[in-house]
């Protein structure tokens, strides 16, 4: 019998909450820095979603990753400021509850010319939390560093309240296979 995508999906999300949840009780919750950041622009495509239509497996996250490879989104942006590919979370209808838009791009050094179908989104200057993700495979570190990110918010553990004005997630060089994946989430605090 062949399973689904939305199986494999909802069974990989059960898999990464019972790895937070073993994580938080045996002490292996990340730990976090807070630190202060500039602001900064990134261009990308972007889509408004919510964590309970992802986690349902009904999300934009996996197809935005889709259109992002398939149409070479990356090479599309010019002034890029460095090579790493960045997630930018914003617009934030409430908390981690209420919609949001997810934008996948380039950190630019200038927003001369923003290309079509695509969309500029300043990253607020100010101060965030760092969290260094394990290293595994891409959906599955992130889903499980950002439980961890609720059960730290839960605890009052972030360094201050979570701002929910704009978080980003930075896939650097060691993001390059996505099998063996390490990635830095900056949550704002205030």
């Amino acid at each position: 019998m062949e399973k689904s995508s939305k199986q494999v999906c909802a069974r990989g999300v059960v898999l990464a909450i019972l790895v937070a949840f073993t994580s938080l009780l045996w002490g292996g919750m990340t730990q976090t820095k807070t630190i202060d950041q500039k602001g900064f622009t990134v261009i990308g495509i972007s889509a408004r979603t919510n964590n309970a239509q992802e986690a349902a497996g009904n999300g934009v996250i996996a197809k935005q990753w889709e259109e992002f490879y398939k149409e070479g989104i990356l090479d599309k942006i010019p002034n890029k400021a460095d090579p790493a590919t960045y997630v930018v979370y914003s617009d934030y209808a409430s908390d981690r509850n209420g919609d949001y838009n997810y934008l996948i791009g380039a950190k630019v050094s200038a927003v001369s010319t923003v290309p079509p179908d695509m969309l500029a989104k300043t990253v607020s200057p100010g101060k965030y939390a760092a969290i260094t993700s394990k290293r595994g495979p891409i959906p599955e570190v992130i889903v499980e560093a950002w439980q961890q990110i609720w059960g730290l918010e839960d605890q009052a553990q972030l360094g201050g309240k979570r701002a929910y004005n704009t978080d980003f997630e930075v896939y650097d060089q060691r993001a390059q296979n996505p099998q063996d994946s390490q990635i830095d989430i900056y949550v704002g605090v205030r």
